[in-house]
Parts: structure tokens; sequence; C-alpha cells
């Protein structure tokens, strides 16, 4: 039975691979902050299945301790301060958790034992603005925010210490990748749940920063099936995970209020300043043709298909109370 560790185990993604590593018969430990072991919405189902260990980003002797006590053949590093727009309000803190927590796990695997597997999750952050669309893994990286440099330093560690140590680390740019189990001060989950909201007459609008932004969206299940796809390949690669395809936050907006018999959203939705970044991202368009060709890797779920699931489940979460 193959062992894995899962870093932000609480969170969508951890989640999300955790469900897929048990129905392939691995033995999953997931490594949370003590903070945010009281944070176990995404994982409440998993709690007899495998087992938490306490750990942080920012404390290499955990990172140890973690991996004493899972003793993996896989590391997921899943964990992160992943809120781009709170990265510019944390920008120090986003640093230590974002950038250096990656070199704090390498440095652990490199002193515990090289031969275990490495996942970094990288980010279509990291592109920023964009100098060529669609992106691939050969495209220079602009990033625009505190989160897309930090992200940015974890990718090249992670090949540094691939080219240096001969470790088996990988990194899968991901674009932006959704589900029923995005945090709430996300934009999309922001608009699933007030678009139940406004359905059930529980208020009467959203605030929103920049309607026109641009992204690649793909369905969370199906992009933690590439991150396991990469440590299968015999040998460590980087990979952008997309569906070569945009649409606005308007887009966005329409799919939603359409599903709820609302097809003039125009009063519901009002945008604030406050929600606008400092330095806007406009669009992100990934390349996901090398997964394809090399890990037999596609999305299998669609944009529309992406927001019903989100908008239902957000419908089906209010309307049980």
């Amino acid at each position: 039975m193959k062992r894995a560790l899962i870093t932000g185990i609480n969170g969508m993604d951890g989640s999300h691979l955790a469900d897929l590593l048990l129905s392939k018969n691995y033995k999953v430990f997931g490594m949370e902050r003590r903070s945010s072991s009281k944070n176990r919405v995404n994982t409440s189902h998993l709690v007899d299945k495998i087992t938490f260990l306490q750990g942080d980003l920012t404390d290499q002797n955990s990172l140890l301790r973690c991996l004493k006590e899972s003793n993996p053949d896989e590391v997921y590093n899943l964990a992160a301060q992943s809120f781009v727009g709170e990265s510019w309000n944390t920008p120090e803190h986003t640093s230590e958790v974002t950038a250096l927590g990656v070199l704090r796990i390498l440095e652990a695997i490199r002193e515990y034992n090289p031969k275990i597997k490495f996942y970094q999750a990288s980010s279509s952050e990291m592109f920023g603005r964009m100098v060529e669309n669609p992106a691939n893994e050969n495209t220079p990286f602009y990033p625009r925010s505190p989160y897309g440099v930090s992200k940015l330093y974890g990718h090249w560690i992670t090949k540094n210490y691939r080219e240096s140590y001969d470790l088996f680390a990988c990194s899968g740019i991901l674009f932006n990748h959704e589900s029923e189990r995005r945090g709430i001060e996300f934009v999309t989950r922001k608009i699933s749940d007030g678009v139940a909201k406004i359905k059930l007459g529980l208020i009467d609008h959203i605030s929103l920063g920049n309607l026109d932004a641009k992204r690649d969206w793909g369905y969370a299940p199906d992009y933690v099936e590439a991150m396991w796809l990469m440590l299968q390949h015999e040998k460590p690669m980087d990979f952008v995970i997309a569906t070569g395809q945009t649409y606005s936050i308007r887009d966005f907006l329409d799919c939603s209020f359409n599903h709820v018999g609302i097809s003039d959203w125009s009063k519901y939705v009002k945008q604030d300043p406050k929600f606008y970044r400092p330095a806007e991202v406009d669009v992100l368009r990934g390349d996901y043709e090398k997964a394809h060709t090399i890990l037999d890797w596609k999305p299998k779920t669609s944009f529309r298909e992406l927001v019903k699931i989100m908008v239902n489940n957000d419908l089906k979460l209010l309307s049980n109370g």
C-alpha cells in the first residue's frame, strides 16, 4: 500500500486529492496547522479514513516530524496562503508560507528520504500579465501579485532541487479550478453562494470587483487526478493543467443566474472598488497539450457543468439550513 502526505488537507484540493488517493487504496496522511484542525468542513467525511498530523510550513522541525510519522512514498504540497487578494495585505506572511514553505519541505525530504516523490502546486498566477496566450510550460512568467511572486519562488526552487539533488520533484502549473468545496472568499463561490441566497430570498445583491477579468476555469476533482498522474510518470516533469478556454466573471454570473431562472442579473450585482486588485490580471488561459500527450490527461467537466455543480450545492446547503 502506497503512503501519501498531503499538506493543506482541509482545503478544496487537499480534500479532493484525499478522496482520489483513498479510491486508489493509499494510506493517506493530512497535514494541518493546529488552528485549522477546527476547520474540517471539507474533510469531515474523511475523519475516520485518513490520519491527521500537526504541522506548519513555517516550522522546519514540524515538517520533518510529519515526514517521520507518515513515512510517505509521495508528498503533495497543497498548503499556501492561497487567496490572491489577501497577499497584498499580508505579503510577508504570504512569502513565508507560499514561497519559503516549499524550500522547507524540500529540505526536509532531502534530509529524511530523498527518494520521496514530491508534487508542488504551482499556479497560473505566475504568468500574470500573459506574454503568450495560451500559456504553456515554456511561456515566460510575469507575476502581478505577492502571491504570484511567492508561487514562482516555489516553482523555481522545486525545479532547482530536482536538477541539483536528483529529487523526483515536479510542479503542476494549475489554472483556475473550482468546486463546491471552494472557500467563500473566492469569487466563484461568492457568486454561487450569492445566487443561491438571492434565489431563496435571503439577500438582495452581491458585491464584486472587476467583472471583465477572464479565467480558464476547470473542476478541481479533474485537476487533482493530474497531480497524481505526474507522480506516477517515470520522470519528474512540470505540466500546465488547464481547459484551454476562458470565461469572464460576467459569464460566470450569466451561467449562475440563468441556472436559477434569472436572466437579467444587473440589479442583483454591485461593483465595489475595494474588491479590485492593485495590479489586475486581465486574462489567463492555459495550453494542456503536454499533459494530454504525456499523461493522457484532459479536463472532463465543462464550464457550465462546473457552475451548475456549485450553484446546486449551495442551494442544497442553504435549503437544509
